[in-house]
């Protein structure tokens, strides 16, 4: 699909392989998020394959796509928008893909600090905070884990991945008022699928969404593996 090329080395599976059970995934009748739904049959879903999940290795690249991704939509409007950056095919459990995840996004955020871009805009680097948002490339954004392991059945995607979606998307739907009938759609359906609620969604802006992205229900003390670090002084 023209959307989708992968950074993966020679030794990784083809780009289209890679590709296509996860938006399949999407794609099923199934799937409860409308927006990724509506990403996908708009063409505005964006999707590069990557080595190992938390690897060092793929840093650099995988933050050079989220930043070209950032600049292909300076502003994104209402129509969902996203960026699926997908891993090699591993066997991990929640604690093991939680623990990647963030260990990913702080190689991220090292990248940012080596080119003194700072934080975000608007948002809080305290992932305790209700208004903390990632930050890379100096743009705000709301992340999903999605993996074979998860409990859940909305995030059991065939292979790891990370989803990035604008955090000033969420605020522009938050504010014309389409975000909560879009946030009711999904926990419909993805009670339609699994019998229950995600115990660990919450609604934009109301509790700190670091405790959402891994996908895992964390403890009521869980404290978030993240640290923002600063610039050092050559």
């Amino acid at each position: 699909m023209e959307h989708f090329r992968s950074t993966a080395g020679p030794s990784s599976a083809p780009s289209q392989a890679a590709a296509m059970p996860v938006l399949d995934f999407i794609a099923d009748p199934a799937f409860p998020c409308v927006g990724a739904k509506s990403a996908l049959h708009k063409g505005r879903l964006d999707m590069l394959h990557f080595g190992a999940m938390g690897d060092a290795s793929q840093a650099q690249a995988l933050h050079d796509a989220i930043a070209a991704y950032s600049h292909k939509y300076p502003d994104p409007g209402a129509v969902p928008v996203t960026f699926i950056a997908s891993f090699a095919d591993e066997q991990l459990s929640e604690r093991d893909f939680e623990q990647r995840l963030w260990q990913q996004l702080q190689l991220l955020h090292e990248i940012d600090v080596a080119n003194g871009t700072p934080w975000a805009q608007g948002v809080s680097a305290d992932p305790s905070r209700e208004d903390f948002s990632f930050s890379v490339a100096g743009r705000a954004f709301f992340i999903v884990g999605l993996h074979p392991g998860a409990s859940r059945m909305a995030r059991r995607a065939p292979q790891p991945c990370m989803v990035f979606n604008f955090h000033d998307q969420f605020e522009l739907l938050k504010a014309n008022g389409k975000y909560t009938s879009m946030q009711d759609a999904i926990r419909k359906r993805d009670f339609a699928l699994q019998g229950s609620i995600n115990p660990v969604l919450a609604r934009f802006g109301e509790s700190s969404e670091a405790r959402q992205y891994s996908g895992r229900a964390v403890e009521a003390g869980w404290k978030c593996p993240f640290h923002q670090e600063e610039k050092q002084d050559a």
